[in-house]
């Protein structure tokens, strides 16, 4: 049972899902320890922390019971850390764990799938978050920068389409699972209302801000080269890409589940909602928004 004496911590609470379940969990009267090499929610406890030196491992665990576990970025195999990791906090005893993954990573698969396997037979309670793409890819991730520069999306998704879901409806999923008195034990996809392409993405977010935003597709090999030139690793980078592929196929970025609802009560929120809280992110300063085109 989860009382507001247990300790919580969480890892890359500087992070999108992160900073939500932090601040969210401590508005609830919860105690966090956030974890990481930059200090994480205002008020919250916090240790240093480094996937790359285990001797920063036991104070991020020591006398928690349930543990938020975002792995290392841009890393194709986070299990060599991340296991380890895992079965110390079991021996000191953490019994809960809930891990942010992707709904693009199986189970078993490559990068954090390894990771959801292990947590499904190590750990004594678990969760593990497979979203679909962030809504704040637009706002502050890869896109938003194509956006403001040249009115431009640069995919390698084609006409595929995306279940795109706010950051704050993963994070309200990933509270339940910390703090639900019954250990969900399973894994959550975890999207938006609905499913779409990035033209149509395009067009909403064109139409709210009053400006025109068109979708370029790019091959795989141009995507990764992209990536790569970027400062991702090479194999990453085609990791990456490769996502872009599965949804251009007709993936399983393409579907609509009911986890949100389920999980906490409250209804996803739809991409044209999340557009028009943020319309002043895609116009010069001082602009406003104008009739739709």
């Amino acid at each position: 049972m989860t009382t507001k004496q247990d300790k919580i911590l969480v890892l890359g609470a500087t992070g999108k899902t992160g900073s939500r379940i932090a601040a969210r969990l401590d508005q609830l009267g919860y105690t966090v320890r956030t974890a990481g090499r930059r200090p994480g929610a205002h008020g919250a406890e916090h240790v240093h922390f480094d996937w790359n030196d285990p001797t920063t491992y036991e104070n991020a665990y020591n006398n928690v019971n349930k543990i938020y576990l975002v792995g290392p970025i841009a890393v194709m195999h986070p299990e060599e850390v991340m296991i380890p990791f895992v079965e110390k906090a079991i021996q000191a005893g953490v019994k809960r764990f809930v891990m942010l993954s992707s709904a693009s990573v199986p189970e078993g698969g490559p990068v954090f799938g390894r990771v959801h396997e292990a947590l499904r037979q190590l750990a004594p309670e678990w969760t593990v978050l497979q979203p679909s793409y962030f809504m704040q890819n637009f706002t502050e991730g890869q896109h938003a920068a194509t956006i403001r520069n040249d009115g431009t999306m640069v995919t390698a998704t084609g006409d595929g389409r995306v279940a795109f879901v706010d950051a704050d409806d993963i994070a309200e999923v990933g509270v339940r699972a910390l703090i639900d008195e019954q250990p969900h034990n399973r894994a959550h996809v975890i999207t938006g209302p609905e499913a779409l392409s990035y033209a149509d993405a395009a067009r909403i977010i064109g139409g709210a801000a009053g400006i025109r935003i068109r979708h370029k597709p790019i091959s795989v090999d141009e995507l990764s080269s992209g990536f790569a030139k970027a400062g991702i690793p090479k194999e990453y980078a085609a990791f990456l890409a490769s996502l872009d592929e599965g949804i251009r196929q007709g993936g399983v970025e393409d579907q609509v589940t009911d986890t949100v609802k389920r999980v906490t009560g409250r209804r996803p929120k739809p991409l044209s909602d999340f557009v028009a809280e943020h319309t002043a992110v895609w116009m010069p300063t001082g602009e406003h928004p104008s009739p739709s085109l």
